[in-house]
């Protein structure tokens, strides 16, 4: 048997893997375990760790239909291939476990951008065959398991009175930013968040617990201002029914947008993307919006916020193309003091 695997592999690297492992034996029944270590380039024991895995897994969220797959350490028999291979039919509470889980997966930090499409447009698909039972999934929510480690380290900070450092993954930005906060309080509004006071905006913001990366609580002392604790209990933003309504198209990869704007209706498009009516007391604090989305998404309505949107596209097009017009930068013309240890 070979050695323990040396390199660390993701969640998602393993189950990339197991989906391609099952029609690979499926194909190839008694396979030897030496020959498929060596056809996925892992070492035995990552093999047989997906092995003692796939048992587990199967076609039914009740438990039946389980993969009997097995080894004796020489070869790799699967007894039951036929019976998985059926059709698959999702019962109503299955088919919203299914849209739930895939809709938490899809904002994970660190899914390569390729995945998460290809996990939006089969989201779609399912959504389209499970017909009213997507309506019922899309009023759930997950908190993943690994989001109790950080409220503990938030917990502390609070009761200690201690500055955190974090990693903080923003979807409307798709980046991993790094923050010193003094928490001020935990809230659950949907999701758990730190409302805190932010040392490199010098602002108070409110951070989702399962979109922090990495934590750590430092050792300087956590001194927040004195602000106004906010009635959090209808929402973190809270718009009126008297403001201006906007109305955003968004295609599969700017459906965070419905995620991270609290909104009145997202009704689903052919492509798999969504149309998004929602209310801003400032409409157009949204084009910024619409310039991060770019080919992703455009506001409808109204028409002057599209227009303005627009406009703010073209200037930031034309300002590039002036950059590139004046040629290259002062480092690849071989300027001294252009280079990487130049200022910034």
């Amino acid at each position: 048997m070979a050695g323990k695997p040396v390199r660390p592999v993701s969640a998602i690297d393993q189950t990339r893997r197991m989906l391609s492992l099952v029609t690979y034996l499926r194909e190839r029944p008694g396979a030897r375990v030496e020959d498929v270590a060596r056809a996925f380039g892992i070492t035995e024991d990552e093999l047989v760790s997906d092995l003692d895995v796939l048992p587990m897994c199967g076609t039914s969220f009740r438990g039946g239909d389980l993969l009997d797959i097995d080894t004796d350490g020489e070869r790799i028999w699967w007894h039951n291939p036929d019976d998985v291979a059926e059709p698959l039919r999702l019962a109503a509470d299955e088919a919203t476990a299914l849209l739930v889980a895939a809709r938490a997966v899809s904002t994970l930090p660190g899914l390569r951008e390729s995945d998460r499409q290809a996990l939006l447009r089969a989201t779609a698909k399912v959504e389209t065959a499970a017909g009213e039972t997507a309506g019922a999934s899309s009023r759930l929510s997950v908190t993943f398991e690994s989001e109790g480690g950080v409220f503990a380290d938030v917990d502390r900070a609070i009761s200690e009175r201690r500055r955190l450092w974090i990693r903080y993954y923003s979807p409307a930005r798709d980046e991993l930013s790094e923050r010193e906060i003094d928490p001020i309080r935990l809230v659950s509004v949907g999701h758990t968040y730190v409302e805190a006071w932010c040392r490199r905006s010098e602002a108070r913001r409110t951070f989702r617990l399962d979109r922090v990366a990495e934590i750590r609580i430092m050792d300087e002392p956590s001194a927040p201002p004195e602000v106004e604790l906010r009635d959090l209990s209808e929402g973190l933003v809270q718009p009126a029914a008297e403001d201006p309504e906007v109305v955003v198209e968004v295609g599969p990869g700017g459906r965070w947008v419905a995620e991270y704007y609290p909104h009145d209706s997202a009704d689903e498009l052919p492509d798999g993307g969504l149309r998004i009516s929602l209310r801003t007391p400032d409409p157009t604090s949204l084009r910024r919006l619409a310039l991060r989305l770019g080919r992703d998404g455009r506001i409808v309505s109204p028409p002057e916020l599209a227009d303005s949107a627009r406009h703010a596209a073209r200037e930031a097009l034309a300002a590039y193309d002036g950059i590139e017009a004046q040629g290259p930068a002062p480092a690849e013309r071989g300027v001294p003091g252009g280079g990487d240890d130049g200022p910034e």
